[in-house]
């Protein structure tokens, strides 16, 4: 078999167009994913692309370093936050590209790019510093989109953050921290996004000084995703001091910076000084020659670093030294990382694909249904839906997520009021049942009126003091006598009112707070199933309008009704209904008027008894002997007659005409006022639970229907298109319609490009793996 040459011209033909068509297929695959992460910032959509995200301090040189990977100037650069506002430059590879051939994305419309010259970008650049500057938020994290086309460009996706700032401590620099803890939230929020390869800057010699680090492993802790680089490599080579010192910077042990990082150990850069332009602070004139200064400042680098080491670099020590080096490495790590994410975005692409498509036959509906008789048919029906959803609340439902609308016993209370009582204090919520269970509807209505009624149960009559007693006495209009059981019916009714009234107030408060609550939940179980009426804003505000005049009218007038309650039983004390416990009482005035009969007798007979001789001695067993003979004889001949006028005498002498005020007064006046408070606090606990379930829940069920439907027919009658506002509404859903149109072809666009790329990959996959037998063979 003879052998068959192949021309040499004929090979390298091939080789020439299968690198054309290896660069073509990066620039599409590059262009698809400019495009996904343009929509990705515009929709907020989860899918995001793969990108290189700049993190340093702010004299770190995040912006020069940028700079330099692009191969031209253009950013405001310089000391004090020169970056206020992310900026993503989407970079591409163009030999034939002279000069940078730039676009800046809309702020209206990411997807719209304007073509730019530098020097605008940079005017626009500088003017939102400056605009940002002035805001009460002085960053944004809304980011600036330009697009670069150049011959220096790498195929690269990069986000230049705001540097980190790190205040002085102190009352005096309260708004650089305020504005250091800004910038670190929009910093560490960017680094969320797990597609991002980190650009972790460091401008120290010393390892074990982790700055930017620091913030960086807050979220990327292992470094897994993250280059760390240290800047200013020029600045730095001249400070060390001998060849160990360099060794150890260029070679960190793992004990001063993780071998797990990625890339496996740092890069090290130095961007020459000085601006590009044509004015007498620019160093120089064009952007070829500052692309040469990097260069050079490269070589210079390493020739320094072998003198001070003594020896030359191995080849792994140069391939992690300078610009170029470091944006080889951030392309072929970015090509990889777009390779591996095409068939993963491919299903997100067709899931919004779907929810974009499920979004634009919801406003199509809703144009169609933009007619009289439709929207009150749509009115009405809501209606009906929103009084279910209250009436299900309230029966009881697991539906609606308790970690979002149910409230603890403590947030409850923050809310809508605690049960305070005259002392001021709460009682522990913790012992309350259920506390620590974040309710909603009828289980946090009962909830509250169970810690209402247990409150309120347990309330002791407040103390008494010996001045209210005397003060509450007076005069009589026709006697100057005093009169202790209308004594005590004063201060009990006085201290009842006093004790009671707050609570009403407070659980009122309380309940229309739950109540009121039922709302949004209502409103956010019918978004859950669909039946919720979108862009009809005014009507919703008027249905909630109606609802929340309703309860508050409700609890008002309940309340109302509670108050005169109080206000009857605190204005005339009627015996049968305040003294509760007769028997109670009985047993305590017995026992204190056995004590008072013993007493007097004792005096009486004391009186009676022969004294001792004096200077004589007397058995004390015979006067006890003589004492209760002496006493029996006495009760024996009648004589208890004279006693019980005698008590009557002695209980004239100390309640009605004496205004020193005895113990035993004072003991009998403390007894009726616990019997009348206890009275007035059972009856008025008993009476408020009544009516609050009565006048203030039951007509959410049976009086709430009715108002709605009236107020919603009146609102027909009055004038349909003020409520409905069908003329915007249209106008807003033609609008809608019109950008969901177009939000639907991009995603299609899209999500056609990411598959056809995924077969051109699939295929040249499978092409190397057949050409891979041949060769072994």
């Amino acid at each position: 078999m003879s052998d068959v040459t192949v021309p040499k011209s004929v090979t390298v033909e091939e080789d020439d167009a299968a690198a054309e068509a290896a660069i073509e297929e990066r620039w599409s695959l590059y262009e698809a994913y400019n495009e996904l992460h343009a929509l990705a910032q515009e929709l907020e959509t989860p899918f995001e692309a793969p990108a290189v995200l700049v993190v340093g301090q702010q004299t770190d040189g995040k912006s020069a370093l940028v700079e330099a990977l692009m191969g031209f100037q253009f950013n405001h650069v310089g000391g004090g936050t020169k970056t206020r506002r992310p900026i993503t430059l989407h970079m591409k590879y163009d030999p034939q590209c002279q000069f940078p051939l730039c676009h800046l994305g809309s702020d209206d419309d990411p997807s719209v790019s304007l073509p730019k010259s530098l020097s605008q970008i940079q005017a626009y650049i500088e003017a939102e510093n400056m605009r940002l500057e002035q805001e009460p938020c002085p960053f944004s994290s809304k980011e600036i989109i330009v697009k670069v086309q150049y011959k220096y460009c790498p195929n690269l996706t990069i986000i230049d953050t705001p540097g980190l700032i790190a205040p002085a401590p102190g009352l005096k620099n309260r708004a650089l921290q305020v504005q250091a803890r800004a910038v670190e939230a929009l910093v560490r929020a960017k680094m969320q996004h797990k597609e991002f390869i980190i650009l972790c800057l460091e401008d120290s010699s010393d390892w074990s000084i982790a700055t930017t680090r620091r913030i960086v492993m807050q979220v990327d802790p292992e470094l897994s995703r993250t280059i760390v680089v240290s800047t200013k490599l020029d600045t730095k080579i001249p400070q060390f001091s001998c060849s160990s010192d360099v060794e150890v910077f260029l070679s960190p042990p793992a004990s001063a910076l993780d071998s797990s990082l990625l890339g496996d150990s740092p890069f090290f850069t130095s961007v020459p000084s000085g601006r590009v332009g044509y004015g007498q602070d620019s160093v120089y004139k064009s952007n070829d020659e500052f692309k040469q200064a990097v260069s050079l400042r490269e070589m210079e680098d390493i020739a320094s670093l072998e003198k001070k080491l003594g020896r030359l670099l191995t080849k792994q020590e140069k391939s992690r030294i300078g610009i170029s080096k470091l944006r080889l490495f951030l392309e072929e790590l970015l090509w990889k990382r777009y390779k591996e994410s095409v068939p993963l975005i491919i299903p997100l692409l067709g899931k919004e694909y779907r929810s974009t498509v499920r979004k634009l036959d919801t406003v199509s509906k809703e144009l169609s249904s933009l007619d009289e008789a439709k929207l009150k048919e749509r009115g009405r029906t809501f209606h009906d839906l929103f009084l279910t959803k209250l009436s299900l609340l309230l029966k009881g439902t697991v539906v609606a997520p308790p970690d979002k609308f149910g409230e603890t016993l403590q947030d409850e209370r923050t809310q809508g009021g605690a049960f305070v009582g005259t002392d001021g204090l709460q009682f522990p919520h913790k012992l309350i049942p259920n506390a620590g269970m974040r309710l909603y509807g009828g289980a946090q209505y009962h909830r509250a009126m169970a810690e209402f009624r247990f409150l309120v149960g347990a309330i002791k009559c407040p103390p008494i003091t010996r001045e209210e007693i005397v003060n509450a006495c007076g005069v009589e209009d026709i006697h100057d006598g005093t009169n202790y059981s209308r004594t005590a019916c004063v201060i009990a009714v006085a201290k009842a009112r006093e004790t009671f009234e707050p609570f009403l107030h407070q659980l009122g408060a309380r309940l229309l707070h739950i109540l009121k609550r039922l709302l949004p939940i209502s409103v956010y179980l019918l978004q859950k199933e669909g039946e919720y009426l979108s862009g009809h804003e005014v009507f919703l505000k008027r249905v909630a309008s109606a609802f929340n005049s309703f309860v508050e009218s409700t609890e008002k007038s309940c309340r109302d009704k509670c108050m005169e309650d109080l206000a009857s039983t605190t204005r005339y004390v009627t015996w049968s209904l305040h003294n509760k416990n007769r028997a109670g009482l009985r047993q305590f005035l017995d026992s204190f008027g056995g004590t008072e009969q013993l007493t007097t007798a004792g005096n009486a007979i004391g009186f009676s008894l022969p004294q001792d001789a004096p200077g004589g001695t007397t058995d004390t067993k015979s006067r006890s002997d003589v004492k209760l003979s002496h006493l029996a004889a006495n009760i024996d001949s009648g004589s208890s007659i004279q006693t019980t006028e005698m008590r009557l005498a002695d209980l004239l002498d100390s309640t009605l005409w004496n205004r020193k005020l005895a113990p035993s007064s004072e003991r009998i006046v403390y007894a009726l006022v616990q019997q009348i408070f206890q009275g007035i606090r059972e009856y008025f606990l008993a009476s408020a639970e009544l009516k609050f379930n009565c006048f203030l829940l039951m007509p959410i069920v049976d009086k709430l229907p009715a108002l709605l439907r009236e107020e919603l027919e009146n609102a027909f009658e009055d004038d349909l298109d003020s409520i409905f506002d069908i003329t915007n509404l249209r106008q807003s859903l033609d609008q809608k319609k019109r950008s969901t149109e177009i939000e639907l072809r991009r995603i299609k666009r899209i999500k056609e490009k990411f598959r056809v790329m995924n077969e051109k990959l699939n295929s040249h996959e499978f092409a190397q793996n057949l050409k891979a037998p041949s060769v072994q063979q």
